[in-house]
Order: C-alpha cells, then structure tokens, then sequence
C-alpha cells in the first residue's frame, strides 16, 4: 500500500470517528437563589439540598400535583393553582420533617435576565402562598431557573404553556 493512500484512509478513519463525536453542552448557568441571595446573584454551592424521590411521589399523589401554571408574563395563582398549593400546603403540615424548595420558571421567550427575574416571583407567589396556609417559611426556598429548564421542548403555545411553572421539590 502506497503511502498517499495510507495518509488518505488515515485521515478518513479520523473523520469518520469524530462524526459520532458530539459537542458536550454548554454548562447551565447557576440559578438564582432567591431564599439567601439578592436577586441576579448565584446560589451558594455550600447548601446541598437532598431531593426526596418518594416523599415527592407521595406529595403529588396526595396533593394532585407538584406543579403550578401561569400565564404569559404572569406570577399570580389562578383559582387552579392556589387550590394545588393549598393541597400542597396540606400534604406539608402533615409531614413536618421535610422542606420545599419552589423552583420557579419561563417559557424560552424573553432574555436570561428577565426569564430568571419571573421565575423568581413565580417561585415567590407560591411560597408565599404556602405560609399563608401555614407552613413555616423557614422550612421552604426559592430557586428561580428562568428558561433554563424546560419541561416541554418547543417553540409553540403548548410547550411555553408547559414551561410556565412553579414546581414544588420536597428535599431534606
């Protein structure tokens, strides 16, 4: 084998092994830690919290739902989601050794800045709804991950519709 076609099958080895290569996403921002920081500052990585896979389970089948929905550019509850959060608040008071972390966010459209600013008063609004039925604000956080997380991939009504949430996360 000549020397030209070694070099050429050589080089074809290597492209085609790059072909199956993918560029590793770009990192996701941090989000913004709406319980200990001002807002547009990142969360503190000293505070781990620990999700609780069945104490969730158990919170969305005894309260319906982990989830509330809001309207475009909207941070007020709905008649629907203030009936889910007072299940939720609910289903809190009866299991007071576990927290809430509300992580709050937005459809893709509008900037970083703005998405994570009504993630946050989303995340807020539910919160605060929580303490309103009773839990103890010191046993919930706020986390606002604006359009960084999306539930539903899209650029329709359905998908940002789906996007446009408060989640209620039960951590230790």
């Amino acid at each position: 084998m000549n020397k030209s076609v070694l070099i050429g099958m050589t080089a074809l080895a290597l492209a085609l092994g790059a072909c199956g290569k993918k560029t590793p996403p770009a990192d996701i921002p941090p989000a913004v830690d709406q319980s200990a920081n001002p807002p547009g500052t990142a969360t503190d990585d000293s505070v781990d919290l620990i999700e609780l896979p069945a104490m969730q389970a158990d919170l969305i089948a005894k309260a319906g739902s982990d989830t509330v929905y809001f309207s475009t550019d909207e941070s007020s509850l709905d008649n629907q989601a203030q009936a889910t959060l007072a299940a939720q608040a609910r289903w809190m008071l009866a299991n007071p050794s576990v927290r809430g972390s509300i992580e709050g966010h937005a459809d893709e459209r509008g900037t970083r800045e703005y998405n994570l600013a009504l993630g946050e008063r989303r995340a807020n609004a539910a919160k605060q709804f929580l303490i309103a039925n009773g839990v103890p604000e010191g046993r919930l956080t706020t986390i606002s991950w604006g359009k960084e997380r999306p539930v539903a991939v899209g650029s329709n009504e359905e998908a940002w519709a789906q996007n446009r949430r408060a989640v209620t996360v039960v951590v230790k």
